[in-house]
């Protein structure tokens, strides 16, 4: 019993320690600078505002996907495993028994496949790629998908603009249902 009063007066002395430490009285941190809150504020909407400035093309994108992304996901893409993904085919597969998650059939967004690349690939190296490198690496896997033909130029203005065979496989950000009125099968509170 006496152990065990310890260890609840210690985890209580460390959990107000850490609170009185984010305090103006121990002056730790700093308010980030506008430079730095730029660097840091990476992520692209779907509606691409966010996308920098570049271009790129299935064909340009062949040689970078083989150098820097075939090592795990497979020559083609279709080939990853359990571990590294599966990032071609499956179109059509979602409402089966086995479906396929894949680039092709799953992503509801093309500037989703953009922004992962640029924040999370090559494994190991993430941030490693160029914006061209980025948008030709999105144009081979949407080309491999069946999505654009390989000589479209994907950029930020073009990349919005993709539809995604997946665009309204998913539920609306604002339900449809309304008080008052009998709910659709499968809207729960």
């Amino acid at each position: 019993m006496r152990c065990y009063n310890r260890s609840v007066l210690l985890i209580a002395l460390v959990a107000c320690s850490a609170a009185f430490a984010q305090g103006p009285t121990y002056q730790r941190g700093r308010t980030p600078t506008q430079e730095e809150i730029r660097a840091w504020d990476i992520s692209i909407s779907p509606s691409g505002m966010e996308l920098p400035p570049g271009k790129g093309t299935a064909k340009e994108g062949a040689n970078i996907y083989a150098q820097k992304c075939a090592e795990c996901h497979g020559p083609t893409g279709a080939e990853g495993d359990f571990r590294h993904g599966r990032l071609v085919g499956g179109k059509g597969t979602l409402n089966t028994t086995r479906p396929i998650i894949t680039l092709g059939s799953f992503w509801p967004f093309a500037t989703t496949i953009w922004d992962y690349i640029n924040r999370s690939m090559p494994m190991y190296r993430a941030g490693s790629l160029s914006a061209d490198e980025v948008y030709a690496l999105t144009a081979v896997l949407l080309y491999r998908n069946g999505i654009i033909q390989e000589n479209d130029v994907i950029d930020a203005k073009s990349l919005p603009k993709i539809q995604m065979p997946n665009r309204n496989g998913f539920f609306p950000t604002k339900p449809v249902w309304k008080p008052g009125t009998k709910r659709e099968f499968g809207l729960y509170p």
